[in-house]
């Protein structure tokens, strides 16, 4: 008697197969080691080199002596104007920097994708969200941050105190002024899902414009969201470095990778370290979001995840 075995093929989930094409991108896959290798450093460093980002020599002949310091073995970046250990204000820095880049990304992205949902369903809102929309594109975002910084920082930092305070702020600021790109590339999303067979169907039978949305709409607007997600966290970035470059960000106390570049400038050309160190962690960030970013944009694409 002859026995047949019968072999069925394990079915991958749709998610395996964005893992799957995503591996493909080997600038995706670099960029995502990266940036995971930054987050790490950023988070646990500080848990292994327990320096005191702030801590400045009480004796006033040794803080002299520790100022503009080399690289060391004490010091592996070397210290700063006023003898704080550069490492330890590097990664301190880089949790504020991207925690500003994530709590950004996500206000931005809920307004954009609420404004670019409602937008692209309800007919009638329609034109009245998508003029508001081009009204915020219109308004020059840097002039209108730095109002936004200049007029409510002092005001938030006497309730919430400087340090939550300016970032609460800072975090607004970003958000609501970058939501934009995000709503437009939404709204055109959902004007073509909502002709979809299966979005006429369920209204046909009378679902409520609500549960259509969140059972149908959002789930299929998802991949175009992850992507603006991942470039917005990238503005983010930028735009705080930006800010506390131009000495509106944070304050002296409370370093971000953008407050490092604004302290160290002055003396760029005595001590070019000073300013290189940040670069370097601002530049291969955001660098790391844009390809991570890209990977996703292809591996989201059915056209694509298939080749």
């Amino acid at each position: 008697m002859t026995e047949i075995t019968l072999q069925t093929e394990k079915v991958r989930g749709p998610w395996a197969d964005v893992w799957a094409q995503f591996r493909k991108h080997k600038g995706a896959m670099f960029a995502l080691w990266t940036l995971g290798t930054l987050a790490v450093v950023c988070l646990l460093g500080p848990l292994v080199w327990r320096i005191d980002p702030n801590f400045i020599e009480s004796d006033t002949v040794k803080m002299f002596r520790m100022r503009n310091q080399g690289p060391s073995l004490a010091h592996p970046l070397g210290t700063d104007q006023l003898g704080r250990d550069m490492l330890a204000r590097m990664m301190f820095g880089g949790r504020i920097s991207l925690a500003v880049g994530l709590v950004a990304m996500l206000v931005a992205i809920f307004i954009g994708t609420t404004v670019g949902v409602i937008a692209g369903y309800f007919r009638r809102l329609d034109g009245l969200l998508m003029r508001l929309t081009d009204l915020f594109l219109a308004l020059p975002l840097l002039p209108l941050l730095l109002v936004m910084i200049f007029l409510f920082r002092d005001p938030v930092a006497g309730v919430l105190g400087p340090r939550l305070g300016t970032f609460l702020l800072i975090v607004m600021a970003i958000g609501l002024t970058s939501w934009m790109q995000a709503a437009r590339v939404v709204r055109g999303e959902v004007l073509a899902l909502k002709e979809r067979e299966f979005v006429l169907a369920a209204r046909s039978i009378g679902t409520p414009s609500r549960r259509i949305i969140t059972r149908h709409i959002l789930p299929n607007v998802l991949s175009p969201v992850l992507v603006a997600a991942t470039l917005g966290i990238a503005a983010a970035i930028i735009t705080e470095s930006v800010l506390s470059f131009l000495g509106l960000g944070f304050p002296p106390d409370f370093p971000t990778w953008g407050r490092l570049l604004y302290d160290g400038i002055a003396e760029i050309r005595t001590y070019p370290e000073r300013v290189m160190w940040p670069g370097i962690a601002i530049s291969l960030t955001v660098l790391s979001v844009n390809y991570i970013g890209d990977g996703l944009r292809d591996a989201l694409d059915p056209r694509i995840r298939g080749r």
